[in-house]
């Protein structure tokens, strides 16, 4: 076991060749990409704005749905939590129908999905029918993250792999952005009991968008190099269960540990300092349009500055000081005493540092695996981090009963990224690591 073990953590030849020297300038790299990779690219990078955009309607539609329906505000989230679980399951779905029928085809499956299922939530006529729309949509949202990201993260060259997959990743706050400006347009519009269904029907509008990626897109040369040698070789598939044989259980279970660091902190954070603000600082910035921007620019200036630096000083120290930057802006929101003006400020290292964690994360999962069962380990491992970090905004909650809400965010958000970092150091540094046919 520690010889295959060893196989793994040991650099590839592209961790000390020149080939594996970040590009120089901010843009070279894309320069330098091949017609089909620079498709694929847009493709993933624009799936995941839409993706984004249908999963940030609900936000912004909460307040009418309680007014409209008289449903409670633990109705409401629980809509969010379903739609977080079963994105969990979706996206291990997707990771093993990606090592089986193709990552563009997969992608293909959960746009679709996604869609769909939101377009359905416009049309649903009471809570549980919304209830069930939201979380069939969730399987889908999940599932796309992963197909997207082994996509990507394949079809790129080494060198450049960080840069493209996490400039993929701040598509995110495209999406997020999108969905703030649609609802403001939308319910300016049309009254608010008819805009949120309007909201919701837009959602179907990125099924379109599969069209241009069966036209335009290819699976990854490694991908159906694989696919072809298993053919002629006669090879048994690849079975999700391969992820935690000997040869990968260690990295399984570290990059699993390493994801829930990452999205637990980040749901402690962005769940509950809203309501720590408004209530126990009676701040009135975080219902502005003002903050909300803040937050949104912060998040894709992150997601980019994180990219770029997870190739240039590598995966796990990348990890390491956005979740020590994460840690650092959660204790300064709930242990320093801040006015308005200030906490609209803080809104961009906020979006910064939490949203900017992940931009490395999917082409160091890419790089974990094997092309054999890639799709399933990252699509279980990031996902179980999901589901695991869905559940710390609930233990907030309860925890909060005993202490002031501020101590319990800071203790589950430091017991996170503490997490986090322990797991980065742990394992093996991946940058330039060449992803074997």
């Amino acid at each position: 076991m520690e010889s295959q073990i060893g196989r793994i953590d040991t650099p590839t030849q592209a961790d000390t060749t020149p080939h594996a020297e970040p590009s120089r300038g901010f843009f070279s790299w894309y320069r330098d990409i091949t017609p089909n990779e620079r498709r694929t690219f847009w493709s993933c990078k624009v799936g995941y704005a839409l993706d984004a955009m249908d999963t940030q309607f609900l936000s912004f539609v909460i307040p009418t749905l309680i007014a409209t329906w008289g449903i409670s505000r633990a109705d409401a989230g629980f809509i969010g939590t379903a739609t977080l679980l079963t994105s969990a399951a979706g996206g291990w779905v997707a990771g093993i129908l990606s090592d089986r029928i193709g990552r563009v085809r997969t992608l293909q499956l959960t746009i679709l999905w996604f869609a769909f299922f939101t377009f359905l939530c416009g049309l649903a006529q009471n809570y549980e029918q919304l209830l069930i729309a939201r979380a069939l949509m969730g399987f889908g949202f999940g599932g796309e993250w992963t197909a997207g990201a082994v996509l990507i993260g394949e079809a790129i060259r080494a060198r450049d792999r960080g840069k493209a997959v996490g400039m993929v990743q701040a598509g995110w706050a495209i999406g997020w952005g999108l969905s703030a400006l649609l609802y403001a347009l939308v319910f300016s519009l049309l009254p608010a009991e008819t805009a949120w269904r309007a909201l919701f029907l837009i959602g179907l509008l990125p099924a379109v968008f599969v069209i241009v990626l069966r036209r335009m897109v290819k699976e990854p040369e490694v991908y159906t190099e694989h696919k072809a040698r298993e053919a002629r070789q006669d090879q048994e598939r690849a079975s999700f269960a391969e992820i935690f044989s000997p040869k990968l259980l260690s990295v399984t279970l570290r990059a699993a540990l390493l994801t829930t660091g990452a999205q637990g902190g980040y749901y402690a954070i962005t769940t509950w300092l809203p309501t720590f603000l408004k209530t126990e600082r009676g701040l009135t910035v975080l219902g502005t349009g003002g903050y909300l921007a803040m937050v949104i620019v912060g998040s894709y200036i992150g997601y980019v500055t994180s990219a770029y630096l997870t190739d240039r000083i590598g995966r796990k120290r990348n990890f390491i000081l956005f979740a020590i930057g994460s840690m650092a802006i959660a204790l300064a929101y709930t242990h320093i005493p801040v006015n308005d003006t200030v906490m609209l400020l803080l809104g961009f290292p906020l979006g910064f540092f939490a949203s900017g964690i992940f931009a490395g994360m999917g082409a160091f999962l890419t790089e974990l695996f094997p092309t054999r069962v890639r799709g399933s380990g990252q699509g279980f491992c990031y996902n179980v981090g999901r589901a695991i970090g869905a559940f710390f905004p609930f233990l907030i909650g309860q925890v909060s009963q005993q202490m002031t809400l501020g101590h319990a965010i800071g203790i589950f958000a430091a017991a996170a990224y503490g997490v986090l970092i322990l797991a980065a150091l742990t394992l093996p540094e991946t940058r330039g690591k060449q992803l074997e046919a």
